[in-house]
């Protein structure tokens, strides 16, 4: 992937450069550098640095941290995907004697297993792997802290546990399948469990003098599914493309589409904060955006992928330094900035290739009752109902081939929806999940469950 400073305007390239610029001197960050990505590659690179010189390029790494967790979240769902195992297996069966066997698949990479956020003492992002050579060591005495399945609750040891299912399923280690599975057929070459030059060192900033202590780079050993990997701008820029589209030698459009919906109940002030975790992948709303992605922290280094999908815009941010400027912020401001400067162009509209009579005969205004509901056809095969005014239940609908049609989204996600015919052949109504839909509010003519009153409408003296 290239990256061409010319495919964005030259306002657009001086606000990208200004923000990171304010974020790497408010932050004081040894180092920042950015990419932003466009109609799947990277269109701009920033950095700002504060050694004199060459700053900072595309292909220098540095240490992401928990956006490890996406990368090992794909190599999860590549194994559900080929049959190996079903998210709602527990893990003791596939990888006994934990202790935590009873929370699922879905439920480690979703952080609602109940686990502990860290593992027991030592720090163990500032201490060598060695010091937990067995998962027991990682998980503690007493590893699970909230009822299985209940709640959201970061876990770190989580992931250790999923790394370590790879690895017994794979009967390899997490890194060598990792670099197998996803990075070479990614072409993410600059992307490793281990430093490889040129990369950044990690720094502490002191928090009241403009001065710097070196951080440990240790390998993590058994958390490295965690937060282990090193990467730089450029990977990720491929990896966001990746995380937006699929790649079909790596993990479906279909089962990426999997990770970034909502999996986690939120606590109430992740509703209020507009944030969601799916599988391997954080959700946020924010100033009028759904935002996907990752951060990741490690001593010494920050990290932020952030992906629009409707702005077709992503951003990474990286930075050398423990503490200090607000990366999350920094990557949905990147995104903004380019989607209000430069809206994505909408493809033309195309009409239909064919017209299936028996569906167009569908189309149209429907009633839920008295509430009134508009179902289109569209060019990509798909019938949308959405309500003629108003806030609503809303969804598309892919039909499947026998008459009959399946919710795609929403609350109908999964329901069937069956036209029911007359004898002459002409509909009579919409069965939704049992919900009949008519063409005129509570129509006299339709069979319609409980009746209608057959004086009809009236008024009230």
């Amino acid at each position: 992937m290239t990256t061409s400073q010319d495919d964005l305007l030259p306002a657009t390239r001086r606000a990208l450069l200004h923000r990171i610029a304010g974020a790497q001197a408010e932050g004081r960050a040894p180092s920042l550098v950015a990419a932003v990505v466009r109609d799947g590659r990277a269109v701009w690179h920033g950095a700002r640095t504060s050694v004199d010189g060459h700053g900072p390029d595309e292909n220098v790494q540095y240490r992401i941290g928990s956006i490890t967790k996406t990368f090992t979240a794909v190599l999860v769902l590549r194994l559900r995907d080929e049959g190996v195992l079903d998210l709602g297996d527990p893990l003791e069966k596939h990888l006994p004697g934990t202790g935590a066997g009873e929370a699922t698949i879905a439920q480690l990479l979703a952080h609602t297993s109940g686990l502990a956020a860290e593992s027991p003492a030592p720090w163990w992002e500032r201490t060598p792997g060695s010091l937990r050579p067995e998962l027991r060591d990682v998980l503690g005495e007493q590893p699970l802290l909230h009822p299985v399945g209940r709640r959201f609750h970061y876990s770190n040891p989580g992931y250790t546990l999923l790394g370590s299912l790879v690895e017994e399923l794979r009967g390899a280690p997490w890194e060598d399948v990792l670099r197998r599975e996803v990075l070479e057929p990614l072409g993410l070459r600059r992307t490793s469990a281990q430093p490889q030059a040129p990369h950044a060192g990690g720094w502490a900033v002191h928090p009241w003098a403009d001065a710097l202590l070196p951080e440990p780079a240790v390998d993590l050993g058994l958390m490295a599914p965690a937060g282990q990997l090193w990467s730089t701008t450029g990977d990720l820029a491929r990896f966001a493309v990746f995380l937006a589209n699929g790649d079909d030698r790596v993990l479906s459009a279909e089962s990426v589409r999997e990770m970034r919906t909502p999996a986690a109940p939120a606590e109430a002030a992740d509703v209020v904060d507009g944030a969601a975790y799916g599988l391997g992948l954080q959700i946020q709303h924010r100033d009028g955006r759904l935002l996907v992605g990752h951060s990741g922290s490690l001593p010494g280094f920050l990290a932020n992928l952030t992906i629009s999908l409707e702005d077709d815009v992503s951003a990474v941010v990286l930075a050398n330094c423990t503490s200090g400027p607000l990366l999350s912020s920094v990557g949905a401001d990147l995104v903004r900035i380019v989607a209000e400067a430069e809206p994505r162009i909408p493809e033309p509209w195309r009409p239909m290739p064919e017209v299936d009579a028996a569906a167009l005969e569908l189309a149209g205004q429907w009633y839920w009752g008295t509430h009134g509901f508009a179902l289109r056809l569209t060019a990509d095969g798909t019938a949308s109902l959405e309500p003629l005014a108003g806030k609503g239940r809303r969804s598309r609908f892919r039909a499947n081939g026998d008459g009959t049609w399946t919710g795609l989204e929403g609350y109908y996600a999964g329901e069937l929806l069956r036209p029911v015919r007359r004898p002459d052949g002409s509909v009579d109504h919409l069965d939704l999940g049992s919900f009949v839909f008519t063409r005129q509010p509570y129509e006299e003519s339709a069979s319609v469950p409980g009746g209608v009153d057959p004086e009809g409408w009236r008024g009230i003296r």
